[in-house]
């Protein structure tokens, strides 16, 4: 019996079926992941906000230059989702392990430098133009969560690492353990129970080092100890830096310096909306801080979505197959898009609910109601941006994301975000106006450099 050959057509169709299974698969996991841990500084705000709105001041504006050090360290680490995943799909699983363990030393380095920064943490907000008493509060939050950014680190390149592997489950479980524990301990050190005193912001920043410890060594031990720890070489010899060690890894840090690059200049620009924010005023600081943590908690899905589509392209570049790379990246985009659209309906319909769920001062509530109802528009397309980027790195792009992003975000959107918010008075809306507009133009360069990627390496 002959059995029936599959035109094209249908392979395409079986193909697009299969990456959508595959993106799905991993995404959901991945995004409950990094959404945990956006849960993390949304949890903190309400609680913080509740307990004080001047308060919540100090932590808002101190996370602004954190998160610069956190999300650019990130950045920096993503070689270890590409390369594990590339040598996943090649089958050289013996490699795997080596990129896990030099991530791990990676990742260290970089927390040492993240300490270092932060210690400078009042210094750099009074840079920044903000007033004495703000920049020494939200100084104070800075330096106690700079002594943990080793240790959140450390647990995202091992996330990177199992995600690479299409394992991304326990990371989600060790997510799901570190928010419990960070509303407990919150409850404890932001409110004064059992016996401690009332900190307040800063009682959330030990909260969440503590939370970043019991992280890391979970998901550390559960790696080390995997029952196939053999076949991907997790315990071996490390020669991160001897017996050519160090040149065996640059694809590693060089697709990592790509993403640290892009990062940075994203976190960068979008900290410098929060500085634009704080010169608006108290209130204004407060609504646009809880406002962007609902676009940052629900852009999470959009970085579950692109990780997910990094590894499928990145899976299929290991293989050689660029028809199922293109494939892997707009399945990916379509899938975002239509997540999203759904989220951000969500928050139009329910905003002044969100709003009031965080705080309980009036004035506060009305600005941030219309804000969170906005991002439902701004989150479709910066989350699609997001993922096409992820998607050029799958591919083994370097610096090109960055540089997309640098003239999306650095050269349009601060200028704009400042003439917008402070030169026309459109207050907080101009710079939720001015990241729409650099995302649109960020989506629209990443997908034609995608598209023009593919087809060049097709032909």
């Amino acid at each position: 019996m002959i059995e029936p050959r599959l035109n094209q057509s249908d392979k395409i169709f079986f193909v697009i079926k299969n990456q959508i299974y595959d993106i799905y698969r991993l995404a959901i996991p991945i995004v409950l992941s990094r959404a945990g841990m956006m849960t993390l500084i949304v949890v903190d705000a309400a609680m913080v906000g509740h307990f004080s709105a001047l308060e919540l001041g100090y932590q808002s504006i101190g996370l602004a230059p954190m998160m610069f050090i956190i999300v650019t360290s990130i950045g920096l680490m993503s070689g270890t989702l590409v390369t594990t995943a590339n040598y996943f799909g090649s089958k050289n699983l013996k490699k795997c392990g080596l990129v896990w363990r030099r991530s791990l030393a990676y990742a260290f380095f970089l927390g040492i430098i993240g300490i270092l920064i932060s210690s400078f943490g009042e210094e750099i907000l009074l840079a920044s133009g903000q007033n004495k008493a703000l920049a020494s509060g939200g100084g104070k939050i800075i330096q106690i969560l700079g002594w943990s950014t080793p240790a959140l680190l450390i647990y995202i390149a091992s996330s990177f690492f199992l995600e690479g592997l299409k394992r991304p489950n326990a990371t989600m479980l060790i997510m799901l353990l570190g928010n419990l524990s960070n509303i407990f301990l919150n409850w404890i050190l932001v409110f004064g129970n059992f016996g401690f005193p009332a900190l307040g912001a800063s009682g959330s920043a030990y909260s969440t080092g503590a939370v970043r410890i019991i992280m890391a060594v979970s998901i550390v031990y559960y790696i080390w100890t995997l029952r196939d720890h053999i076949k991907f070489n997790i315990r071996g010899s490390n020669n991160i830096f001897l017996n050519g060690g160090w040149n065996e890894w640059s694809r590693m840090r060089k697709i990592g310096f790509g993403g640290g690059a892009s990062n940075a200049i994203e976190s960068g620009a979008f900290s410098s909306m929060t500085i634009f924010a704080g010169l608006l005023g108290i209130i204004e600081l407060g609504a646009f801080t809880l406002s962007f943590n609902m676009l940052a908690l629900t852009f999470m899905f959009a970085l579950g979505f692109g990780s997910a589509t990094a590894v499928c392209v990145g899976n299929a570049s290991g293989r050689g197959d660029i028809v199922e790379m293109r494939i892997a990246g707009w399945t990916g985009l379509a899938l975002t898009i239509i997540t999203l659209a759904l989220l951000g309906s969500l928050l139009a319909l329910f905003n002044s609910q969100i709003a009031s769920s965080f705080t309980q001062d009036a004035d506060l509530i009305v600005k941030t109601s219309s804000m969170i109802a906005f991002i439902g528009i701004v989150l479709v397309i910066d989350g699609g941006q997001s993922v096409m980027a992820h998607a050029l790195r799958g591919c083994g792009e370097t610096w090109v994301p960055a540089a997309l992003h640098f003239i999306s975000y650095i050269l349009v959107m601060i200028p704009l975000g400042y003439y917008l918010s402070i030169i026309s008075g459109r207050g907080i809306a101009g710079l939720f106006e001015s990241i729409l507009i650099a995302s649109v133009l960020s989506l629209s360069l990443g997908s034609i450099r995608f598209n023009f990627l593919t087809k060049k390496i097709l032909t």
